[in-house]
């Protein structure tokens, strides 16, 4: 469990070698991890590791999330969905990488996150981005297709209703197990690149 030795999470992600782009450099730069978290742990923030945010769910450990968002290559004006948005700061870090011309739709089925990731994401003025309660089917499939939907809790399987809300040519990145898989979408085929060696909460 490493802390940063100046609370600066981009240099320090930088420095480990996962943080490569200069948008992801940029969102973790701006968007404060210390303002997606509940009062008990706030003074852990700078700690790479992930924390309790109630509901048994987790603001997950910012290596993990750096390299989840390296894999999405997500651009500009884009439109994204974060499929178990807890505390709204993936959400967050999504609405700065796509900017104001892009949109951002955060997915969370406990109905008490979503409160509180919205009142999170509203620090910012990311006016392109919002948080909605989870329906009956994976995602958010009134708003597809999506050109990146990024998903931040352990499925059994790879969730066919969330390929089926993937744009043409888009990237979903989602852990599996104790895997997080690239999944791309290029001509209608599906090509799927494996990185074993991660621990999530389980996908609900």
């Amino acid at each position: 469990m490493d802390k940063m030795p100046d609370r600066n999470l981009a240099k320090y992600l930088s420095q480990l070698g996962v943080v490569k782009t200069d948008g992801v450099y940029e969102a973790f730069s701006h968007v404060r991890r210390e303002d997606f978290l509940p009062k008990n742990v706030k003074d852990y923030a700078y700690l790479d590791s992930a924390l309790s945010i109630g509901y048994g769910q987790t603001n997950s450990q910012p290596y993990t999330v750096a390299f989840m968002l390296e894999l999405l290559e997500v651009e500009r004006g884009q439109k994204v969905l974060d499929v178990g948005s807890g505390s709204g700061w993936t959400t967050a870090l999504l609405a700065n990488l796509v900017g104001k011309k892009g949109n951002v739709i955060g997915v969370e089925v406990v109905p008490e996150l979503v409160s509180l990731g919205s009142e999170n994401l509203s620090k910012y003025n990311f006016s392109w981005a919002h948080i909605e309660e989870a329906g009956d089917i994976f995602g958010w499939p009134e708003k597809a297709p999506y050109d990146r939907i990024l998903v931040s809790a352990s499925a059994k399987e790879i969730p066919k209703a969330l390929i089926n809300q993937l744009a043409k040519n888009g990237i979903m990145v989602i852990p599996v197990r104790e895997s997080i898989w690239r999944i791309i979408k290029t001509n209608g085929k599906i090509e799927k690149e494996e990185y074993p060696g991660f621990l999530f909460v389980p996908l609900v």
